[in-house]
Parts: C-alpha cells; structure tokens; sequence
C-alpha cells in the first residue's frame, strides 16, 4: 500500500494552513494529483475530494473566467490511505462560458466525478433572497469543544477539520424563520481557519466547496440525530454523500464568517434531500447548494 510522505500528511491532514487541504499537484497538462484526510474512518472526505477536482478543473481555465457551477457525483468511497488523481475533460472553450469535467481515480477506478462551468462576468440586474436575522458567529459557542469532550479519539483523528472555524445557531434563536412541520433546518456560520489569497477567487470558491459538504447532508437527517459536531451518542444513521451540486453568485471571502442556511424538504427510499443558501455578513446571497445523501438506520430493519 503506498502512504502518504510527512509532506503530505502535513498538507491534507495536518493542522496548518486551511489552503493546505486544497493544494494538488500536476502530473501532465490534464492531469492532477492528491490526498484526502478521512471524513468518515477509513472514507475520505467528500467535500475535499470535490474541492480538490474543482481546483484541477480551475488550473486548466484561462484567469478571466469564474466558476458559477458545479454538478458531482460521489461513486464510490475514496481510501485517505492513497493518493487520488484528477483526470481533466476539456469539454469547451466558448466566447463567454467554458465546461470541464474531471474524473477523480483511485486504483484505476473512479470514485468521484465533477462537472463544473466558468464564465466571463458580466454586467446584469441583481436581485436575491433576504439573509435571515441570526445572532452573529462571535456570541455562539465553539462546537469543536462539545465534540472534543464527548469523544476525544474521534475529535482527535480529525485533525483536518480543525483547520476551519464553525458555529452552529440553536434552533430557538430569535430571527430563525419560522420551523415548517417535515421540515427541519438548520443554520451555521462557517469559515476558513487561517486566511487565504483574497486575489485567488478560484481558491476562494474551492475553499466554500469543502466548507459546503460539512453539515448539508446531516440536514437531512436532524429528525433522527443532531450534526457529528454536536452529538453525544453514537449515530443512528449512517450518512454518505451521493451527489452535489453547487451555484455561486458573487464574489465572497471564505476566510471571513459566511451564514450557512439549510433545510431538507424530503427524506425517503433511504435518501435525504437538503438545500442550503450561503450569506455573507453584510447579507449577500453568494452561493446555493443541494446535496442528496444516503440515509440508513444502522439498526437495520425493525
């Protein structure tokens, strides 16, 4: 089995620079290499593996085009264990938008696949939803705590994860919209733990992608159990990431605070369905997301 050089280790698993998680390496014109921490044992994480694919299709993009998009899914789980390459599509170079398309392989065989679409900007009418009045980030408590004293080996062995910062708002806070019955929501602010480039918008976006993948799919099934971070009982369900799906609006800073909302209006045939919207401080809609996730009872059948 090959393992990951300290270097390595260092740059996907250590405790440094939040950036780290997302550097690769090219191999060729199209073709890209790196590493994931785990997510779940033994699984690398998904948010990761579409943060660094979405990188791998960004370096082959000439610097005046933004990604707007990204559509991916999640084949099979991927070992952290072993180096991932990125194999990159060229699908189209337009006047105005380009397409790429990578295949993420481990073993020969891919675990992951991303489409993502890049733009020129462009000057249009703006309009967007109201960001919600929620406390702010500095009057919430730190949830890396409540993980660490519940579970120390777990927090422990998630030493990538400690490379950002979250606070997750409690359910009765004033300025929540109102709970709709079957469907639950939750609301989180997010960010990178060290700062980033603020004139690399492509590490910004990748940045919000692995930022995205955290808690989206643990919407889905807050009827059953609250978030890994704030969980003090083993989990009921297990939980995987089938596909994603991202939209970004305006530029942001992934470094700064960023209002994660999300709310699952479906749960069935052992799937959840979640949406999110991403604000800025200042009440920006900057980004959407959709995720559907795999949800079983680890009980089996009653």
């Amino acid at each position: 089995m090959s393992e990951p050089t300290e270097q390595q280790t260092q740059a996907t698993g250590g405790i440094g620079p939040f950036a780290a998680l997302l550097q690769i390496e090219e191999l060729d014109k199209n073709l890209f290499r790196g590493w994931c921490h785990a997510g779940a044992p033994m699984r690398a994480f998904g948010g990761q593996v579409a943060a660094q694919a979405l990188t791998a299709a960004g370096r082959t993009i000439d610097r005046g085009r933004a990604v707007h998009s990204l559509h991916s899914y999640f084949l099979r789980p991927g070992d952290p264990t072993r180096p991932i390459d990125y194999e990159v599509d060229r699908v189209r170079d337009g006047m105005s938008y380009a397409t790429r398309r990578v295949t993420a392989l481990q073993s020969g065989q891919a675990i992951f696949t991303l489409s993502a679409s890049f733009k020129h900007p462009e000057p249009a009418e703006s309009r967007q939803r109201t960001m919600p009045a929620v406390p702010a980030p500095e009057d919430l408590p730190d949830p890396f705590l409540v993980w660490e004293r519940a579970d120390p080996e777990d927090y422990a062995r998630a030493d990538g994860f400690r490379t950002l910062q979250m606070r997750f708002i409690p359910p009765d806070a004033p300025g929540l919209p109102a709970a709709v019955p079957g469907v639950p929501q939750q609301f989180v602010w997010l960010r990178a733990g060290t700062p980033l480039p603020p004139d690399d918008q492509l590490l910004q976006v990748c940045a919000l992608t692995y930022l995205s993948d955290l808690t989206l799919a643990s919407t889905a099934t807050l009827h059953l159990q609250p978030h890994r971070f704030q969980r003090t009982e083993p989990p009921e369900v297990i939980l995987a990431s089938l596909d994603h799906a991202m939209w970004f609006h305006r530029p942001f800073r992934a470094d700064e605070w960023l209002l994660f909302a999300q709310r699952s209006p479906s749960a069935s045939d052992g799937r959840g369905l979640a949406h999110g919207e991403f604000y800025s401080r200042d009440g920006m809609l900057v980004a959407s997301a959709v995720q559907e996730a795999l949800v079983r009872d680890r009980r089996g059948p009653r």
